[in-house]
């Protein structure tokens, strides 16, 4: 990848498109939506992956953010991450919840990538 300034921050071009991103939202992403985005759908792709080879296939995955704490003190530092999943599904089963969930977590590269500096935390609801 590659970024160039722009008057506003930074551009890049991808394959689906470009990508403007800046300090203000009138602009492009914000760095810390990129970084929730990046954690919600690795982790999100993830959990679909391990529930199909589970055979419990989810119809449907949608994903809230409900908190992301920052540091003021510390440069606007990202603390805290809340992600809270709504998984469809007819053949899910809750009490393999907490091991889809540790593998998640485990084998999802951005979750690994802030362990130890940024507290996730993983909620989740059931819809059949």
């Amino acid at each position: 990848m590659k970024f160039q300034m722009t008057e506003n921050g930074f551009e890049t071009l991808t394959e689906f498109g470009q990508l403007a991103i800046s300090s203000n939202e009138a602009y492009g992403f914000r760095p810390y939506q990129l970084l929730v985005s990046s954690l919600a759908v690795c982790s999100g792709g993830v959990l679909r992956n391990i529930l199909e080879k589970m055979r419990m296939p989810a119809e449907n995955i949608t994903i809230e953010v409900k908190e992301v704490k920052r540091n003021e003190e510390i440069a606007n530092r990202v603390e805290k991450i809340h992600l809270h999943f709504i998984i469809d599904g007819q053949n899910i089963d809750e009490s393999q919840m907490d091991r889809v969930f540790e593998l998640t977590k485990k084998n999802c590269s951005m979750a690994q990538s802030v362990i130890n500096s940024i507290e996730l935390i993983e909620t989740y609801e059931i819809r059949r």
